[in-house]
């Protein structure tokens, strides 16, 4: 991830660890919900604890390595029905600004590319902290949340049922886990 900065102010420059990360998303099917995640990802960020003015995040997902725990639906998922991989190989997030700032909670705005049209987006952000891991890296986590529209990214495909309604919902929840390692000497004015 990667945020908005003022002049002056200090942040501390954090690669995403995507071995303690996760991005992962939920949508409605027929009666209940499937849950699927993307293994490969990457990115930074910007933060300083108490300072949401020098926050700012980027990031980029790899679509092909969806996965839902079902290799046939993960095939569609990376067809032309849905996320259309080949075409459309990466998903990117950069962030614009920070908002609504309570104590370690926010409203993460910024720009989502996915199946190659960008649309902008605003997440709910919980800053889990800075912390020292035993190998002596500092570290700083987060948890962002929030839902979009599929369809508001050309992603239209569905079934309708014979008693009506549809397979699958348009609205994807989104739930993303970040921990990021501090880059060494990366302290910067942004």
């Amino acid at each position: 991830m990667v945020l908005a900065s003022a002049s002056g102010v200090r942040a501390e420059t954090y690669t995403i660890d995507p071995d303690h990360s996760q991005v992962a998303f939920r949508i409605r099917h027929l009666v209940g919900k499937v849950s699927g995640r993307f293994s490969r990802f990457e990115g930074q960020f910007d933060y300083s604890e108490g300072k949401p003015a020098a926050w700012k995040a980027q990031a980029t997902i790899d679509a092909a390595s969806i996965d839902t725990n079902n290799k046939k639906r993960d095939d569609h998922l990376r067809a032309p029905d849905f996320f259309d991989a080949q075409r459309c190989p990466k998903m990117e997030f950069k962030s614009a600004r920070v908002t609504d700032v309570n104590g370690n909670r926010a409203k993460l705005h910024g720009d989502l590319t996915m199946h190659c049209l960008t649309k902008p987006v605003a997440l709910d952000l919980e800053a889990g902290g800075v912390g020292k891991d035993p190998w002596g890296n500092m570290r700083a986590g987060f948890t962002a949340t929030g839902k979009i529209d599929r369809k508001d990214f050309g992603i239209n495909w569905n079934k309708v049922l014979d008693a009506g309604g549809a397979v699958l919902g348009d609205e994807v929840e989104i739930m993303i886990e970040i921990e990021g390692i501090m880059k060494s000497g990366a302290s910067k004015k942004a």
